[in-house]
């Protein structure tokens, strides 16, 4: 009797050890969250059977105690090459690029229509024909001059035209391709004109309804305040502009606005709360259910009701995830530390979805709960006001090197504009703006009243935010920090939150300042740094010397929602470093050079600026042959166009030679023909012979001519193009002019932003975007 008893308590300790190694706690959190960093830092996929015994090696290891943050690592790493290679492998085949092909599917999530055309979201339900492989997968359309916006959730045929996911590429710029993988995006395209576009069936599901309650509250409140209640309690944020979201990043509240994963929090929490209220009305309910699992399973039910109002978008959608990881552990009756219940959730999602690791929201998401958990006390009895403070100071320390490593800047007022937005937001507009949403569920128009006090509410706070927006130093641009720096600023924001009397504290502000430095070196007078900007079909071209600073162009703009100043050139010159323009060049006025001149103006505000257009404005000169300007030993002198020269367009573009000691080092023709080669032939003869060169006219028939390449005799031409663009430059035989003559081309369609360092010993260090940038995410 008494060995049986001995070995039942031999397996029931076994047991107990077995499930105490086996808890999904965090250093399992930890392993995984490591793992799949590290994966997406790898330049290529490893090979599928690697991963796979990666993921069999970690299963048999994660229940040692002291190998389970290793195994945990194996684990992540593998199964995150492995959704990103199968990502990768369900992208738009080559074979089906620039084909018509017909579609048939869903729109998804909301359209947005803006200059001139309709951007949405489409999952193809079937192609025919050879898009038949296509189906099951997510593609985004614009349709342009479309008589119709297609409605979310209805069912539509198209006949369209794809190319695979490609972006601009460019320091501090946004990386569609990663976004693309993220999001399951296969193909980008555009609709083609014909009778094959036919709505199949109207609108509906989830995305339908939201579609429904945008339009009921743009009906309920006049003005544009309606943009708002709109963002908030449906997620739709079309209706706002890039003054808007200008005012939110400066103040430091873009984290309010739409569905975020604080007001899901939020909405669960009022549905706990709503269940407690309903419990103490009805006691007998207790008998039937206990209160602690029925309030967690409302707070659940209504939190999911709320993602679903975002089109269980992937942010919301995470968020989701964590709350439900937290609630399961009361579901099941089990007390767990909230470190528990955060690491439990922090596994859940990565399990789900490792590609999270390339969003930014799931880092600030993230760290910002560990910091408050780590950080505020635990004793209840601390005011609100002090609480709320303690979490305003912590979020703003411990999450400024991770908005400065995505997004290259900070909020110097965000801490200060946060201590009014939140409560203000969280705990008075969205539960006005929801309970209006539940009503208008119920009934058409019974929520009238409740959306137009929210959007009054919001109105007030914008009084507050937006001169606040204006002030001078409201937001700081800082250069793109490198690895180092952005965890030495990690480390010192651990250190500064820690309690008070640790020693090192104020020292630990030092280890900040590596997010202030550049992390490139200033070329030595008489060199300079060139940077070809990818903009797409258009150009932009900075130069840097030892103390200046100019930019040739500006690149292309269309509309308010396509301007590559805004989008590429002016990040790129924040991610570099630069914090002046001592000249700005505009060649000529055609849009693909000029189009983004004023956002570059905006933001910069150049000491002087030359153009070639047909009329120039008050604080513009006019490019004339001749120019000169002589900074850092170098001699930058204007070629073409001559005095009183007729504005032509391409043919009167700004031609710009820079040399140092006598020596040409770069030649930007513009977008002159070979008429002009000839004239510039003539009359500047051995002048023209640089090291560098920017192709005229992106690689245009109409121009590099045999003579004018022969003249100018460079070891690297550039051109900037877009990736399939509809002009089909640069052409074949242009290239093969270059390439007969042993000159290296760089394309920025294929490419993304070229640099490279020039000095009168020749061209040093060519590097591309695309080389520094190896991504497992990125197209060859």
């Amino acid at each position: 009797m008494g060995r049986t008893a001995a070995l039942c308590n031999t397996r029931m300790l076994r047991r107990a050890r077995c499930r105490v190694n086996l808890r999904l706690d965090l250093p399992v959190a930890i392993g995984l969250l490591l793992g799949c960093s590290s994966a997406m830092a790898l330049p290529q996929a490893l090979p599928a059977p690697v991963c796979w015994g990666l993921i069999v090696l970690g299963l048999a290891l994660i229940g040692r105690q002291k190998l389970r943050l290793p195994a945990a690592l194996a684990i992540g790493l593998a199964w995150a090459v492995l959704m990103a290679g199968w990502g990768m492998a369900a992208r738009l085949p080559h074979s089906l690029e620039g084909e018509d092909l017909t579609l048939r599917g869903t729109i998804a999530a909301l359209p947005r229509e803006s200059d001139g055309r309709v951007q949405f979201a489409f999952d193809i339900e079937q192609g025919l024909g050879p898009a038949r492989p296509l189906a099951g997968r997510r593609i985004r359309l614009s349709w342009y001059r479309s008589a119709v916006l297609p409605l979310p959730g209805s069912h539509w045929q198209f006949r369209v035209r794809l190319k695979r996911p490609r972006g601009t590429l460019n320091p501090g710029g946004f990386d569609f391709e990663r976004h693309a993988l993220e999001q399951g995006i296969v193909a980008t395209g555009y609709v083609r004109d014909g009778p094959e576009n036919i709505e199949l069936a109207a609108g509906g599901g989830v995305d339908g309804v939201r579609a429904r309650l945008s339009t009921a509250i743009a009906t309920a409140v006049s003005g544009p305040a309606s943009r708002f209640v709109q963002a908030l309690a449906v997620g739709d944020t079309r209706a706002l502009t890039q003054d808007d979201w200008q005012v939110l990043r400066a103040t430091g509240t873009a984290h309010l606005i739409a569905i975020s994963g604080l007001h899901i929090g939020i909405v669960a929490g009022f549905g706990a709360l709503l269940m407690r209220w309903w419990y103490r009305r009805v006691p007998a309910l207790g008998l039937w259910v206990p209160l602690p699992q029925m309030a967690a399973l409302s707070a659940l039910l209504l939190a999911t009701a709320y993602t679903a109002l975002a089109g269980f978008g992937l942010p919301a959608f995470r968020t989701l995830l964590m709350i439900a990881a937290a609630l399961f552990a009361v579901l099941l009756r089990r007390v767990f530390h909230p470190s528990q219940a955060f690491a439990l959730a922090l596994i859940v999602v990565l399990l789900v979805d490792p590609l999270a690791v390339l969003n930014a929201g799931f880092w600030l998401s993230f760290l910002g709960v560990a910091w408050l958990l780590w950080c505020l006390p635990r004793n209840r009895d601390v005011a609100g006001w002090r609480m709320l403070l303690s979490a305003q100071g912590v979020m703003s320390v411990g999450l400024l090197p991770l908005t400065v490593w995505f997004f290259g800047q900070a909020s110097i007022a965000g801490p200060v504009c946060n201590l009014i937005a939140v409560p203000w937001v969280s705990l008075v507009v969205v539960p006005i703006a929801l309970a209006g949403t539940a009503l208008e569920l119920c009934m058409a128009g019974a929520g009238t009243w409740l959306f137009q006090f929210a959007a009054w509410l919001m109105q007030m706070l914008w009084f507050l935010l937006e001169p606040v927006s204006r002030w001078h130093g409201a937001m700081v641009y800082l250069p793109t920090p490198n690895l180092v720096s952005a965890t030495l600023a990690l480390l010192g924001a651990g250190v500064v939150l820690l309690p008070r009397g640790a020693p090192g504290k104020y020292l630990a502000w030092l280890l900040f300042a590596p997010l202030l430095v550049p992390t490139f070196e200033r070329p030595p007078p008489g060199a300079i740094d060139v940077t070809v900007l990818d903009v797409g079909q258009g150009l932009s071209v900075l130069i840097r010397s030892a103390h200046h600073a100019w930019l040739q162009d500006a690149g292309p703009a269309i509309g308010e929602h396509f301007d590559m100043g805004e989008m590429a050139v002016v990040p790129s010159l924040r991610a570099l470093g630069v914090s002046r323009l001592d000249l700005m060049v505009v060649s000529h006025d055609d849009n693909d050079h000029a189009g983004g001149t004023a956002a570059v103006r905006r933001a910069y505000a150049p000491t002087q600026t030359v153009a070639s257009r047909a009329t120039l404005s008050n604080d513009e000169q006019s490019c004339e042959a001749g120019m000169q300007w002589q900074w850092d030993g170098l001699s930058l002198r204007v070629l073409h166009p001559p005095k009183f020269f007729p504005y032509l367009k391409n043919e009167s573009s700004c031609v710009v030679r820079i040399e140092a000691g006598g020596r040409g080092l770069i030649l930007l023709p513009g977008d002159i023909s070979s008429l002009i080669e000839g004239r510039l032939l003539r009359e500047s003869g051995d002048d023209l012979k640089s090291l560098a060169l920017v192709v005229p006219h992106h690689g245009s028939r109409s121009s590099s001519s045999e003579a004018f390449i022969e003249a100018v005799a460079p070891t690297v031409a550039m051109i900037g193009s877009g990736y399939r663009n509809r002009f089909d430059l640069p052409r074949p035989d242009v290239l093969q002019r270059y390439r007969a003559r042993g000159i290296d081309l760089f394309d920025t369609a294929r490419t993304g932003a070229i640099h490279l360092r020039i000095d009168a010993d020749g061209v040093h260090a060519p590097v591309t975007e695309r080389q520094r940038r190896r991504a497992l995410w990125r197209e060859p």
